[in-house]
């Protein structure tokens, strides 16, 4: 699975593509740390079992603070955020969003899977699969797969992996809770090559964009 070394990579490329200029040290520090946090649940799983890519990998964390963008810049009278952080505070907070979105939510979406919508509906969803053009059966997609059931087409089970009550993903902080006691605990810096060439792309872009900032 994609390590927060490997988000915090693929954050800095989506910041920078982004913000440009206007990526600087403040901006770097709010849309990396942000990114990074999300896996905070890694530790409440430890309290909470099962809340590991539930807790904070899901779409609520998103959208809920997108909601309050929109409300604050378009509904008020006097927008907060644009009245004490200007056209600069509103770019950096819709792109934080975006990065988080898409830097570690979705992507671990599409590596064994996240709770998108929990609470409110209890189910990891498993997007790891792939897109491919056939010469014998065209266009195929595996994300997300579909199958016939009694009450007609539905989620297939290879994509919906469980709930919170059966479901654990494994991690240097939390082995699971029938682990022995002298269990090899690893904390993945990139778990493939692809993964690698994401994050080592991102902190080299992130290096030049800061000695950039420098001159």
């Amino acid at each position: 699975m994609p390590s927060t070394v490997v988000h915090v990579g693929l954050a800095a490329l989506i910041g920078i593509a982004l913000l440009g200029d206007k990526f600087d040290t403040k901006a770097i520090l709010i849309v990396l740390t942000a990114t990074a946090i999300i896996d905070l649940d890694t530790l409440v799983g430890i309290y909470f079992p099962g809340t590991h890519r539930a807790a904070f990998h899901n779409i609520w964390v998103i959208l809920i603070p997108a909601l309050v963008l929109l409300w604050d810049t378009r509904l008020r009278e006097e927008s907060y955020i644009l009245t004490r952080w200007g056209a600069y505070g509103y770019r950096v907070y819709w792109v934080t969003l975006v990065t988080a979105l898409f830097a570690h939510i979705l992507l671990d979406a599409f590596y064994n899977g996240v709770n998108l919508f929990w609470p409110l509906y209890d189910r990891f969803f498993d997007l790891s699969g792939k897109f491919i053009i056939s010469d014998q059966r065209g266009i195929v997609q595996t994300f997300i797969e579909l199958e016939s059931g009694d009450d007609g087409t539905e989620i297939a089970e290879s994509t919906t992996r469980g709930t919170t009550e059966d479901t654990h993903y494994h991690t240097g902080f939390d082995p699971g809770p029938d682990a022995p006691e002298d269990v090899e605990r690893q904390f993945p810096i990139a778990s493939s090559g692809e993964l690698f060439i994401v994050a080592l792309s991102g902190y080299l872009a992130l290096a030049i964009r800061l000695v950039q900032e420098r001159r």
